[in-house]
This record gives structure tokens, C-alpha cells and sequence, in this order.
């Protein structure tokens, strides 16, 4: 005798009438789901940490961002945004642990608690072989956090292409590790600071400007002088009494400032260089001579 009792049924989501039948096996689907879920979640935390490290992901992007001259005001909005995002700060440091000028400047736009805080320490020495290492090595360094998909920004006061320890970094990055991408940002340089400290003009219409690295060669210094209307000699501490000496030959003595850790709170302004003779200055010093 033929049952008058139906199957429950259903509607599915098209529209059709669905079994009992079917509705079982799609409870089951899901209990099945869920359990394995259940012994996912119970896998060994080592075992996961493996999974991740296995697991392919982007390289991170090594950024050069110029920080300025001092002033922790004269930092971009571009350098403070990447200062916030970027996971790991790179920054020169000393074999004492001492931290670099940048650092400083950087203080009021970074929490070191919440950053990857990365000291480079650059060989400072003349030997082919202990600069090659030793480059290497800092260059690793960064390497070893790009390689994890995290973001490095390397501080460097002023701009990170004019006369900036990034320039080599980023140089020997591209050859050691091709696959990194290499953003510089631009900053404002010193000889820009010092131009507003001594509310001196630099050059006007077609006049010439000379950035000039200040060294021990007497005709190099001369010949700057000679064919430009205003010269700005870097780092002029080491050679200062040389510098003035040219500068009497040429009849220019009058004609030079000099400008200490430009716009930063140990700024120092020397209206006359002459003043300055048989005397030491600052490493971060800059002379600029206008015609």
C-alpha cells in the first residue's frame, strides 16, 4: 500500500523543489567543511609560520628619502607619509652606535617603538677590499628586509641624489639585487638652506653656480671660482684655511660666508669667513662665495 506521507522538500534557489535527500547531503557538505576548518585551525604554529615563509610575496621597494637640511619642518609631505608607511627606517649610524644627522631631524615625524629601526654603518676607509665588504654587507642588510615584502626608506639629509651616501647604495642594490625597485625622494639641500640663512640669492637670470665638493686641490678651488658667479664649496671644514687662501689671490676674501648645520637648532652663521681663520667648524659646514 502506497504511503500518503511525502518527502519533505524545498524550494533551491532556482526555483525547483529540492529532496530531503538533497538537503542531507548538502548538511553533510557543510559539516565536512567545517571540520576541516576546525583541524586547520589546530595545525602546529611552526608549521604555518613555514607556510608563510614559503609562500611567495612582492618585494619591498627601497625608497632615498631626503629629509632636508635640519629643520624637521623643511621635510616633505611625500617623505613624512613615507616615513609613516614604511615599516623599516635605514639610516647611517656609527660603529659606537651613535645615530646620524638625518636621524635626528627625522625625531619628530618617527616612533622608533613602532619601526623596524635598521643602523647602517658605512666603510670609511681608502682600502679597495674593506669598501667593497663593507658596502656588501650594508646592502644585505637591506636586502634581507626587502626579501620579506617590507618597505625600507633610508634618511639622508638634503636630497638623496646630490652628493648622497643613497646614490651608492641604491647604485649597488640595482647590480646585487636587480628585482628591487628603487624610488628616490627628492628633499631640500643645504645649499638651499644656506641661501635663505644669509638671505643671499643664488643666481639671477644668466648667472652661473658652481656646487663645488671642497678638497686639497688649490686649482680645482681656483678655477670654480674663476668661471662662476656664485660657488658653494661642501664640506669646506677640512680646507678652510685653504679655501681663504685662494680667495685672498683672487681678491674675493670679502665675498664668503659660511653656514653650520644650516636651519637646524645648532645653526651657525658667519657673516665673514675671514673670521673663521685658523679656527675649526663643524663637519656639516658649507662656504658660499658670490661675485
Amino acid at each position: 500500500m502506497k504511503s500518503d506521507v511525502m518527502e519533505p522538500r524545498q524550494q533551491a534557489a532556482d526555483g525547483q523543489e529540492v529532496s530531503g535527500e538533497a538537503t542531507a547531503g548538502t548538511q553533510w557538505a557543510e559539516a565536512a567543511m567545517q571540520a576541516a576548518s576546525e583541524l586547520l585551525g589546530t595545525l602546529d604554529e611552526e608549521e604555518l609560520k613555514l607556510e608563510e615563509r614559503l609562500t611567495p610575496r612582492a618585494i619591498g621597494t627601497l625608497y632615498g628619502v631626503g629629509v632636508g637640511p635640519g629643520d624637521p619642518e623643511l621635510i616633505t609631505l611625500k617623505a613624512c607619509r613615507l616615513l609613516r608607511e614604511c615599516p623599516v627606517i635605514a639610516y647611517p649610524a656609527t660603529t659606537k652606535g651613535g645615530k646620524s644627522y638625518a636621524y635626528e631631524i627625522i625625531g619628530m615625524h618617527v616612533n622608533p617603538q613602532d619601526k623596524i629601526m635598521l643602523g647602517l654603518i658605512f666603510p670609511m676607509t681608502k682600502d679597495p677590499e674593506l669598501l667593497a665588504s663593507g658596502w656588501t654587507r650594508t646592502v644585505e642588510l637591506c636586502w634581507a628586509e626587502l626579501r620579506q615584502g617590507r618597505d625600507v626608506a633610508f634618511v639622508t639629509e638634503g636630497d638623496p641624489n646630490l652628493y648622497s651616501t643613497f646614490i651608492h647604495l641604491a647604485r649597488l642594490m640595482q647590480e646585487l639585487h636587480p628585482g628591487v625597485p628603487v624610488v628616490s625622494v627628492p628633499g631640500i639641500s643645504s645649499v638651499l638652506g644656506a641661501a635663505a640663512a644669509l638671505e643671499q640669492p643664488l643666481a639671477d637670470g644668466n648667472q652661473r653656480v658652481g656646487i663645488i665638493p671642497a678638497t686639497a686641490d688649490k686649482e680645482a678651488l681656483r678655477e670654480a671660482l674663476l668661471h662662476h658667479d656664485t660657488v658653494v664649496f661642501l664640506k669646506v671644514a677640512k680646507v678652510l684655511d685653504l679655501v681663504l687662501d685662494v680667495l685672498d689671490e683672487l681678491g674675493l676674501s670679502g665675498r664668503a660666508s659660511v653656514v653650520t648645520k644650516v636651519t637646524s637648532p645648532y645653526e651657525t652663521v658667519w657673516r665673514d669667513a675671514r673670521d673663521l681663520r685658523g679656527k675649526e667648524v663643524e663637519y656639516l659646514s658649507l662656504m658660499v662665495v658670490s661675485k
